[in-house]
């Protein structure tokens, strides 16, 4: 099985199959189409199937034209009976957190049962989802293990953790370097076949616990490091100290500093969620990860200091929140893209409900707001007209796309809220946040 496998992926005839095509998917499943390979789309939501198969774009800085291009090659169906026809699976679907901040792995869980149904000897399965160290080899390999094929031999196994930034000008799909862990050595011998031909450099590790465990390091160290500028943040506000100007100095010295920024919280899948992944295998341990968990609690109540910034400084005006006129400018939780997972934007504006305030928001790459699992504003965004920004009684900046226009903006506007260090050495109508 083996052999015959690897020589379907040597000559770009196996059959790749996605599951979720969403922001890490769609990417993969456009590489696996650019060096030749047959591609199956999975997902169950009906809208995006449709859009793929009719090659419409769903997300704005994914190009679809390359599934016009390779169009023979690829379709989409949210039958996961097909799962049976393809070689190699894998599994790209969220990882979110419970109310409690515990892993959710129902979307890990069906993927897997739904792979179960269809299982056959010679398929190589590769997890994505970002996840807590052992849940490769403790969760979906006991399940796909009740259909009494041999791990290495009949089927094979791998963990791979995706490294998408959507966006990002400077590296993609291809140029990132892929991280792979196998259960057996023949595991990860064709894990590292499969994706060699897909990015220019694969690092293979001892373990899928390896891998999973590669990119919690790589996300746990971004948000704790951002954690702190946020903390540092507001005692240099405190001080009349700008902390913009104070990164800007430290990141000129060549060695021992990565600069981070502050921000009014954290958004997108990866830092707001899965540092609590190790949090919560830790404690199986008998552990508790201090210096995460705190630096979880700072990140996640920046949007209640962006708040109190901005009830202070309507206050200042002699207004109150309660009726104020507020506009969010960005509910993306990155500058130039469309993703809004988990941004903090929902939390600043769910504060400002709370208070009374009169809501709205521009963003001109989320034309309207999605529903999630805790918010569900109904919101569409409005033209960034002169107009609109002289009504604002107050404007928060929480995502600096880089095509607003930032002199008009500061122009028209009576009170700009700056979480971004946008207006850096301007004070007049602007209040760091």
């Amino acid at each position: 099985m083996q052999n015959e496998l690897k020589k379907l992926i040597a000559n770009k005839k196996a059959r790749i199959g996605v599951i979720g095509l969403g922001y890490v998917g769609l990417p993969l499943v456009i590489r696996f189409l650019e060096e030749g390979f047959p591609v199956v789309g999975f997902d169950l939501d009906k809208k995006k199937v449709d859009c793929l198969n009719k090659r419409k774009s769903y997300i704005q800085h994914i190009s679809f034209d390359v599934f016009k291009k390779y169009q023979k090659k690829f379709r989409a169906t949210n039958n996961m009976a097909e799962l049976s026809k393809v070689d190699v699976i894998i599994i790209c679907v969220p990882t979110p957190l419970k109310n409690k901040k515990d892993p959710d792995m129902q979307y890990v869980k069906n993927s897997v049962n739904a792979i179960k149904k269809t299982l056959r000897k010679g398929q190589l399965i590769s997890l994505e989802s970002t996840t807590y160290p052992g849940t490769t080899k403790e969760l979906v390999l006991p399940i796909f293990q009740s259909k009494k094929l041999e791990i290495g031999k009949d089927f094979f196994l791998v963990f791979s953790p995706e490294r998408e930034d959507p966006g990002n000008k400077k590296y993609n799909t291809k140029t990132i370097p892929k991280v792979v862990g196998g259960i057996t050595p023949n595991c990860l011998q064709l894990g590292v076949l499969l994706y060699s031909s897909i990015v220019e450099k694969v690092i293979p590790v001892s373990s899928t616990e390896v891998a999973e465990m590669t990119k919690l390091l790589e996300n746990i160290y971004r948000a704790v490091n951002i954690a702190l500028v946020n903390e540092l943040k507001i005692v240099l506000d405190k001080m009349d100290i700008d902390v913009w100007e104070v990164i800007s100095a430290a990141k000129t010295k060549p060695f021992g500093f990565h600069a981070f920024y502050p921000g009014p919280g954290l958004g997108g899948h990866c830092i707001p969620i899965d540092p609590f992944y190790f949090t919560w295998k830790a404690k199986e341990y008998g552990l508790d990860t201090k210096f995460i968990e705190l630096a979880g609690d700072i990140n996640t109540s920046m949007p209640k200091y962006v708040l109190k910034k901005t009830e202070r400084a309507l206050k200042d005006e002699n207004k109150k929140l309660k009726k104020s006129k507020i506009l969010i400018l960005g509910v993306a939780y990155k500058s130039d893209t469309d993703d809004d997972r988990e941004s903090p934007a929902y939390e600043v504006m769910d504060l400002l409900f709370k208070k009374g305030a009169e809501v709205s928001y521009n963003d001109p790459y989320v034309a309207r707001l999605k529903k999630s699992r805790k918010h569900d504003f109904k919101l569409s965004s409005k033209p960034l007209t002169p107009k609109l920004l002289r009504t604002m009684d107050a404007i928060i900046i929480i995502t600096a796309h880089h095509n607003y226009d930032y002199r008009k903006i500061l122009k028209h506007g009576k009170l700009i809220i700056d979480t971004r260090g946008v207006y850096k050495d301007i004070n007049k109508k602007v209040v760091k946040a």
